[in-house]
C-alpha cells in the first residue's frame, strides 16, 4: 500500500494495481472506490493512516462496480453501515442484476505476454474467494447531496453507469477507469483509456475520456496509474 497526498483534503492510496481515495472533511472522511477484495485490510488501514477512525467514514462513492473497485465495501458496510453511492445507471450493476466485466476466457488470453501473466497472477490472488461480491445497499448518487461537496459526473463506456467525481473546491477530479494514467497491461504512461478488453463500449469510453481530459481540473486521480497535476504554473 502506498499513500500520497495530492491536495489539502485528498489522499490517494495504491493497492493491488488499483487506486482508491480518501477525502477528508472536518472529522469525517469519504472513500472513493475500495480496491480489490484482497486489499480490504489495506483499505481499512489507510483510513487510520490519514488520521481517521473507521466510524468517521461518512460514505463510500463508487465509480463503477468492477471487483477491483468494490472489494472492501462488504466489510465496510458490516463494520460501519455507512451509505454507498454510485451513478444511477450503475446501481443495478453493483447489485449484480447484470455483469459487465472481463471474463475468465478473456483473462486467459492475457497470458501470452510476461506482463499479462504477471497481471493475471496478481488479479487472481486479489479476488480469490470473492468473485461473487454484490452491494445490495448501494443507491444512486444522482439525486443526493454527497459529502465533502463532491459532484458526480456521468462517464459511461467503461461500464454503462461509470461515474467520475469532482471535488470543486480543490479542483480534484476522480476519473475512475474512464481515464487512467497507466495499467500493468499497457505499455504507455500518461492519460489514456484502458485496453479494449476492459471496456463495455469503446466509443463511449473514448468520449468520456475526452470529456475528463478537457475538464478544467487541477488534479486528476485515476483508478489506475499515478495522479497527475494539470493547469498549474508548474505543469
Amino acid at each position: 500500500m502506498k499513500i500520497n497526498q495530492v491536495s489539502d483534503s485528498v489522499h490517494v492510496v495504491t493497492g493491488t494495481n488499483v487506486n482508491w481515495a480518501l477525502v477528508s472533511s472536518g472529522s469525517s472522511v469519504t472513500l472513493i472506490d475500495a480496491g480489490y477484495p484482497g486489499d480490504t485490510d489495506d483499505v481499512l488501514k489507510s483510513v487510520r493512516e490519514v488520521g481517521h477512525t473507521l466510524d468517521e467514514v461518512s460514505a463510500v462513492l463508487v465509480t463503477h462496480a468492477h471487483l477491483d473497485h468494490i472489494g472492501a465495501i462488504p466489510t465496510l458496510v458490516e463494520k460501519i453501515g455507512m451509505p454507498v453511492y454510485t451513478g444511477g445507471a450503475e446501481v443495478p450493476h453493483a447489485r449484480r442484476e447484470y455483469l459487465q466485466q472481463i471474463t475468465p476466457r478473456e483473462m486467459l488470453r492475457q497470458i501470452t505476454t510476461a506482463r499479462g501473466r504477471r497481471w493475471v497472477a496478481q488479479t487472481l490472488m486479489a479476488v480469490r474467494g470473492h468473485m461473487d461480491i454484490t452491494i445490495p445497499s448501494v443507491v444512486s448518487a444522482d439525486d443526493v447531496v454527497l459529502p465533502a461537496g463532491l459532484t458526480p459526473i456521468p462517464t459511461p463506456g467503461h461500464t454503462t453507469g461509470h461515474t467520475a467525481y469532482l471535488l470543486p473546491d480543490e479542483g480534484v477530479l476522480f476519473t475512475g477507469d474512464a481515464l487512467v494514467t497507466g495499467h500493468p497491461l499497457s505499455r504507455c504512461s500518461g492519460p489514456q483509456i484502458l485496453p479494449a478488453v476492459f471496456n463495455h463500449d469503446e466509443a463511449q469510453t473514448l468520449d468520456s475520456a475526452k470529456l475528463l481530459e478537457n475538464h478544467p481540473a487541477c488534479t486528476i486521480v485515476p483508478g489506475h496509474g499515478p495522479s497527475i497535476q494539470l493547469n498549474t504554473e508548474s505543469a
